[in-house]
């Protein structure tokens, strides 16, 4: 990716941004660079955290929908606005209608988990109508399109439009401004491509030799596949499960700006995002969602190069739901290979189990999941068996234990169709 210097393109301008940041100031706290010691020391940078999850709607959205919604006339404000949105976006779309005190109407698939859809009515009060509307979020938001061409209502765009681009991009005013050291590296996450694309406008004009690195779910490739293509490509099969930043298609004005301007875009592994969150929470008592991970998960992937270097990872969002945390733990022992699922053939005897228990297992294996149910005219039984281990080093000995005593029956984590039944 290289840098041009000029360009028929939109490109968000500085001045443009610092009226964001005089409109958003009412509503947007200015959050929090601070040191990671933690981090720091493991990768041998100084390692900040720029806390977006600190912010009243618990997310950085709130500065492109409350920057958006303010540059509206007074007949589009009269009409009210549409958004389309199962998170954050939402949240802040709601707080700035009840601020303005206009009407909104947002869509969210009717799958959103209910926390979620109370978060978003409790920032709205009155003057927000949620709709619940189809499976998905593009049947969200083509029913919300269709209520803006229908009622003559604006849409505010979570990523692909210029003053929620811009209202994004004030992110990087205040980075400037609370370091006197220049910034060797920033790391972003990537959904739709907004919070990159003000980002890249803010640096470039106040920090030019920054390195911008973006950083997108291995499951939800959507910009790095895109600028591999230099095409903006949607993608039909995604991994969902980093909500905040999976989406099939990024925006054309964020896709045009990050092909250009980016350092680099890398994708990182939901697994480790998820060990992640459990160390961010566990050792340093910040509660993340999974998009909010993203950009120090991505460290372990530039530990050579950012030894020595002043680094920022933008933690953008602490939106998580507590009902999660079971899957979240089960992805981190899965990418660590401590969690493994086999179905074990036991003999239909008395005792069996516990031969299995006694001499099968391990001193340090646990056993996490047993499905099993006795079949009156087979000489064995089958069971899906999940058991996590202290070290992965310890999975060859126990395949071995159990083929030796005629338990093994199949190994499932390497079976996707099978696999995803059980997580």
């Amino acid at each position: 990716m290289s840098t041009i210097t000029t360009t028929s393109m939109y490109f968000p301008k500085l001045a443009d941004i610092q009226k964001a940041a005089t409109v958003i100031n009412e509503v947007a706290m200015i959050t929090p660079l601070m040191n990671s010691i933690r981090y720091s020391k493991r990768y041998g940078a100084n390692i900040l955290l720029k806390r977006e999850d600190l912010q009243r709607v618990r997310s950085y959205k709130i500065r492109g929908a409350f920057n958006k919604i303010s540059s509206l006339t007074k007949n589009e404000l009269q009409k009210g606005v549409v958004c389309a949105s199962a998170g954050n976006h939402a949240q802040g779309v709601a707080f700035a209608c009840n601020h303005l005190g206009i009407e909104g109407t947002i869509y969210m698939p009717s799958v959103t988990p209910a926390q979620k859809v109370e978060q978003t009515k409790m920032f709205g009060g009155d003057h927000v109508k949620i709709v619940l509307e189809g499976d998905t979020f593009d049947d969200s938001f083509k029913a919300a399109m269709q209520n803006c061409t229908s009622e003559g209502k604006t849409f505010v765009h979570p990523f692909d439009d210029i003053k929620t681009i811009e209202g994004q991009g004030t992110i990087g005013l205040e980075i400037c401004n609370q370091t006197d050291a220049p910034v060797d590296y920033v790391f972003v996450a990537i959904g739709g491509g907004g919070l990159a694309s003000g980002l890249c406008g803010a640096l470039k004009a106040l920090s030019p030799n920054t390195k911008i690195i973006g950083v997108e779910p291995k499951g939800a490739p959507s910009m790095f596949t895109s600028i591999q293509n230099n095409k903006n490509t949607e993608i039909y099969d995604i991994d969902k499960f980093i909500d905040g930043a999976a989406v099939q298609k990024v925006g054309d004005l964020n896709f045009e700006i990050c092909k250009t301007y980016l350092s680099d875009m890398i994708t990182v592994p939901e697994g480790l995002v998820c060990q992640t969150i459990l160390d961010l929470y566990n050792r340093d008592a910040i509660v993340v969602e999974p998009a909010g991970a993203l950009t120090l998960a991505a460290l372990e992937f530039y530990k050579d190069k950012i030894k020595g270097k002043n680094v920022v990872c933008i933690v953008s969002g602490s939106n998580n739901d507590i009902t999660r945390t079971a899957e979240i733990k089960e992805r981190a022992l899965l990418y660590a290979d401590l969690k493994h699922y086999f179905i074990v053939r036991f003999p239909q005897r008395a005792g069996a189990l516990k031969q299995f228990v006694g001499e099968v297992l391990g001193p340090n294996d646990d056993i996490t999941h047993f499905e099993y149910s006795k079949k009156s005219s087979r000489e064995n039984g089958p069971a899906v068996v999940g058991i996590e281990l202290k070290d992965k080093e310890d999975l060859q000995p126990l395949m071995d234990r159990m083929k030796a005593y005629n338990f093994f029956g199949d190994y499932l984590n390497n079976k996707p169709d099978l696999f995803q039944f059980l997580v």
